[in-house]
C-alpha cells in the first residue's frame, strides 16, 4: 500500500522557506491515501443519528430529494477536483495547492488559512460527537476526561505517522461495514416495517416540541453529511500518483456513500412511523440486528473523522508555511526524517486542545461549514475558469462540461446561505480580510498561475465588443502617453509631471530609441523607469527598438501601435536643448497629427522646473462671433490642454486660471461669456479663476499671475522658437498641445 522515495527541497513561492533536510516520504496509493479517509469522513455521525430524522420529516421522496441535492453539490465539486487533479501534479496542500496554483497565492492563502482552521476545529467537533456516543454507553464518565482521552489517542496516532492512522482507519472501516450489515440485514424491518408517506409534513424534532420545520431546515441539518470529499486530496503531496488516486478514490467514495445513503433512506422509511423517526435519534441502533455493533460503528465514524482531519490539517499548514503565508513559519515548513509535518502537527494539536476547552463549538460550527463551502466553491471556480480560457496547458484526462463546475459553484453558494446566512457573510468577510492582508505582504507571485490568462481573456472579450460596437472613446478618455526615451536620464525631469497627469487611471508606454551601440545600456534604464512608474501606481509598459534615429524610431512606434487596441493617444515629447533638432521634432509632431495621435510638447524651465506645483494657467483663444464653445476649443487645439490642465490642477491641488485675451474692449463681454459657459459645460471646479485681458498676447503675458505650468494650444504657424520664447517670457514651464479628435472636455 505504500512505498518510500527520497524527496528533495522543492522551490517555494512567496517568501520562500527551504527545508534543509531531505526526508524520505512514505507514499500512499488510492485505497489507503484517498478512498478510505474520504469515505470514512463522509459516512459520519449524521448518517447514524440524523438520516432517519430526515426521512421522518420529509418522507421517502422528500428525504431522498434532500439527499440528492446535498450529494449533487458535493459531487460537482468532487468532479471539478478530480478533473483538475488529472491536469497537474498538485504537490502538498490539497485544495490549497489547487487554488493557489491557479488563482495565485493571495486567493489560495485567503481560502487556505480558514480551511486549515476549519479542519483543525472539526477535530474538536468530531471528538465531542465521540464523547456523546461514549457517554450514552457510560453515562457516569466525566465528559472532559473522555474528550481529553479521545484527543490524546487521536493525536498520538496522527503524530506517529499517517500510515498508522490509515491502518487504524482500515479497522474502523470494517466496523462501519459491519454496522451497516446489521442495520440493513434486519429482515423484520423490510417485511413488517411501517408505511411512511412519500412526502412528509416536516414535523420537526423533540427539541422544539415538534413545532414544525421546513425542507431547507432539514437540508441544512443533513448537508454536512455530504461533505468531507477532500479528506483524501489533503494527502496530495504524499500520494504515489495523485493524478490517478485523487479522481479514482474521491469519486469512488462519493459513489459508494451515495448508494449507502439511499439504501438507509429506504430502510428508514420502513423502520418506523414519522413520529418515531423524528423523536428517536437512536432508532438505527434500536432496530438493527445487534445494537452494540451499530454503536461501535457510530463511535468509529466520529473517531476516524477526527483522525482524518488531524492528519490532513497539518499538511495544509505545511504548504501554507512553505509559501510564506504563515508569519515566522520557518519551523512549520519543516518535516521529520520520515516526512511527517511534526511541527505543524504540534501547533494543530494546540488549536484542537484550546477548542476542546471551550466545551461547546455549536456557536461556530456553521462558520466551519461556511469555510468548507467557500473552499468547495472556489475549487469549482478554478475548474470553470481554466476550462473557459482555452489554455493549451489545461489538458485534463477527465474532461467535464462547463455546466458541472457552474452548478457546483452556484450550489455551494446556495448551500452556504441556506445553512446559515449570517455566518456565511462572516466567513466571506474573513476571507476577504485575509486576502487584503496577504496582498499587503507583496509575496512573489507563482509563475504558473492563470490569473494573467483570466485578465487577458476578459480584455480580449472587451476589446472585441468595443470593436464590434464602434463606440467613441471621448467620454471614457484617459491619457495613455507614448514617451520616446533616447537617454536613460531623459525622463527624470518630467517624471513627476507624467505621474501627476496619469493619476488616476492613466498609463505610459515608454519607447526606448537606441542603436546597436546603446541598446544594451538603454534597455535596463528604460525598465527601471517603467518599474518606478508602477511603484507610483501608474500602469506602464516599455520596449526598446534598434532604429535609425529618434524621429524614425518614434514614427515606427506610432505606426506599429496604431493597430493596437490599447494604443497610446498622446505623444509626449520635450523641447530639445539643441536647436538643430527642432526640424526633426517638427516633422515628428506632423506625423503624430497625421496618425490622429494627440501631442503634448513640454518645455521645462531650466531653473524653475515645476516650481511649487501650485498654479496652472490654461490659455484659451477667444471665441468668434456666432461660434459655439465646442468649435472654439477645437479651433484652438485645447480639448487635450483642458483635460491635462484639469488633471494637473487636481493632482497638484493647485489654483487653475482660465485665461482669455480679447483684442479690444468691445470683445471682453463675449470672452467672459465664453469662459462662463465653458466652465459650466466642462464642469470646471468652482475654485478655478476666469481671467480676461484686453490687448495683444505679448503685453498680456506681463499681467497674468505667475504660474508653475502654462498650457497652450499649438497654432497652425507653430515653431519651436516660439516655445523657447514662451518658457523665457512666462518664467515657467510650458506645455503645448494638439488635439487628436478623440478628446472632448465637454463630454
Amino acid at each position: 500500500m505504500a512505498q518510500s522515495t527520497p524527496v528533495g527541497d522543492l522551490p517555494v513561492e512567496g517568501s520562500p522557506i527551504v527545508t534543509e533536510a531531505k526526508p524520505t516520504v512514505r507514499l500512499y496509493g488510492t485505497f489507503g491515501g484517498v478512498f478510505t479517509p474520504t469515505l470514512l469522513t463522509i459516512l459520519g455521525v449524521i448518517m447514524y443519528l440524523r438520516l432517519p430524522w430526515v426521512v421522518g420529516n420529509g418522507g421517502l421522496l422528500g428525504g431522498s430529494l434532500v439527499i440528492l441535492l446535498a450529494i449533487g453539490i458535493t459531487t460537482a465539486t468532487g468532479l471539478s477536483l478530480s478533473s483538475i487533479a488529472t491536469n497537474t501534479r498538485l504537490g502538498a496542500g490539497g485544495p490549497y495547492a489547487i487554488i493557489s496554483k491557479s488563482l495565485g497565492l493571495e486567493i489560495g492563502g485567503s481560502v487556505g488559512v480558514p480551511l486549515y482552521l476549519s479542519q483543525a476545529l472539526a477535530v474538536a467537533m468530531y471528538i465531542f460527537g465521540f464523547r456523546e456516543g461514549w457517554n450514552w454507553i457510560f453515562p457516569h464518565h466525566n465528559p472532559l476526561l473522555v474528550d481529553l482521552a479521545s484527543f490524546a489517542a487521536v493525536f498520538a496516532i496522527a503524530y506517529v505517522s499517517a500510515g498508522l492512522a490509515f491502518r487504524i482507519q482500515y479497522l474502523v472501516m470494517l466496523v462501519i461495514i459491519a454496522s451497516l450489515f446489521v442495520v440493513l440485514g434486519n429482515m423484520d424491518v423490510w417485511r413488517n416495517g411501517a408505511e411512511i408517506k412519500a412526502w412528509g409534513t416536516f414535523r420537526g424534532s423533540p427539541e422544539n416540541s415538534f413545532s414544525g420545520t421546513n425542507f431547507w431546515a432539514v437540508f441544512a441539518v443533513f448537508f454536512p453529511a455530504a461533505t468531507g470529499i477532500m479528506a483524501g486530496a489533503n494527502m496530495s503531496g504524499e500520494l504515489k500518483n495523485p493524478r490517478k488516486s485523487i479522481p479514482l478514490g474521491t469519486l469512488a467514495a462519493i459513489g459508494i456513500s451515495t448508494v449507502v445513503y439511499f439504501l438507509l433512506a429506504v430502510w428508514s422509511a420502513r423502520a418506523g412511523t414519522p413520529e418515531e423517526l423524528t423523536s428517536n435519534y437512536t432508532i438505527m441502533i434500536d432496530r438493527s440486528l445487534y445494537g452494540p455493533v451499530v454503536l461501535a460503528g457510530l463511535l468509529g465514524a466520529t473517531f476516524s473523522s477526527a483522525l482524518a482531519s488531524l492528519v490532513g490539517a497539518p499538511r495544509i499548514l505545511l504548504a501554507l508555511a512553505k509559501d510564506g503565508l504563515v508569519p515566522r513559519g520557518e519551523g512549520l515548513a519543516k518535516v521529520s526524517k520520515s516526512g511527517e509535518p511534526r511541527n505543524a502537527m504540534l501547533l494543530t494539536g494546540l488549536i484542537v486542545l484550546g477548542a476542546l476547552m471551550l466545551r461547546n463549538l455549536n456557536a461556530i460550527a456553521p462558520l466551519i461549514s461556511g469555510f468548507f463551502l467557500i473552499a468547495y466553491a472556489v475549487i469549482n471556480v478554478v475548474m470553470l475558469v481554466e476550462s473557459s480560457l482555452g489554455l493549451v496547458s489545461f489538458r485534463p484526462t477527465l474532461r467535464l462540461p462547463r455546466w458541472v463546475p457552474l452548478l457546483g459553484t452556484v450550489g455551494c453558494l446556495f448551500a452556504m446561505f441556506i445553512v446559515n446566512p449570517t455566518f456565511s457573510l462572516v466567513a466571506w468577510g474573513l476571507v476577504v480580510a485575509l486576502y487584503f492582508w496577504i496582498m499587503q505582504r507583496r509575496l512573489t507571485r507563482r509563475s504558473d498561475d492563470v490569473r494573467s490568462g483570466i485578465f487577458v481573456a476578459f480584455a480580449e472579450w472587451a476589446a472585441s465588443k468595443c470593436t464590434e460596437l464602434g463606440i467613441s472613446t471621448s467620454r471614457a478618455w484617459k491619457p495613455s502617453f507614448l514617451v520616446p526615451v533616447a537617454d536613460g536620464a531623459e525622463l527624470r525631469g518630467e517624471f513627476r509631471l507624467v505621474v501627476d497627469m496619469c493619476q488616476p487611471s492613466g498609463s505610459v508606454k515608454l519607447l526606448g530609441i537606441a542603436d546597436k551601440e546603446t541598446v544594451h545600456d538603454l534597455t535596463p534604464r528604460v525598465e527601471n523607469l517603467g518599474m518606478s512608474l508602477r511603484k507610483r501606481d501608474v500602469f506602464s509598459t516599455w520596449s526598446v527598438i534598434d532604429s535609425g534615429g529618434y524621429v524614425m524610431g518614434t514614427t515606427a512606434g506610432l505606426q506599429a501601435l496604431k493597430s493596437a487596441f490599447f494604443r497610446p493617444n498622446v505623444l509626449l515629447v520635450s523641447l530639445p536643448e539643441d536647436p538643430a533638432r527642432y526640424p526633426e521634432l517638427q516633422a515628428l509632431i506632423q506625423e503624430a497629427v497625421r496618425l490622429k495621435v494627440g501631442v503634448t510638447l513640454l518645455g521645462l524651465h531650466p531653473k524653475a522646473g515645476l516650481g511649487r506645483t501650485a498654479v496652472v494657467n490654461i490659455w484659451l483663444r477667444p471665441p468668434l462671433l456666432g461660434e459655439s464653445v465646442e468649435q472654439t476649443l477645437s479651433r484652438g487645439n485645447m480639448n487635450l490642454g483642458m483635460l491635462l490642465g484639469y488633471r494637473l490642477g487636481r493632482g497638484w491641488n493647485a489654483d487653475v486660471n482660465l485665461i482669455c485675451i480679447a483684442s479690444e474692449e468691445g470683445q471682453r463681454a463675449l470672452a467672459e461669456q465664453y469662459l462662463e459657459e465653458l466652465r459650466d459645460l466642462a464642469r470646471i471646479p468652482g475654485h478655478a479663476h476666469s481671467l480676461v485681458f484686453v490687448g495683444d498676447f505679448e503685453s498680456s503675458l506681463a499681467q497674468v499671475p505667475q504660474s508653475d505650468m502654462d498650457i497652450m494650444g499649438m497654432p497652425k504657424d507653430f515653431n519651436m522658437d516660439f516655445v523657447r520664447r514662451m518658457v523665457e517670457t512666462t518664467r515657467s514651464s510650458c506645455m503645448f498641445t494638439v488635439d487628436s479628435g478623440q478628446e472632448n472636455v465637454l463630454a
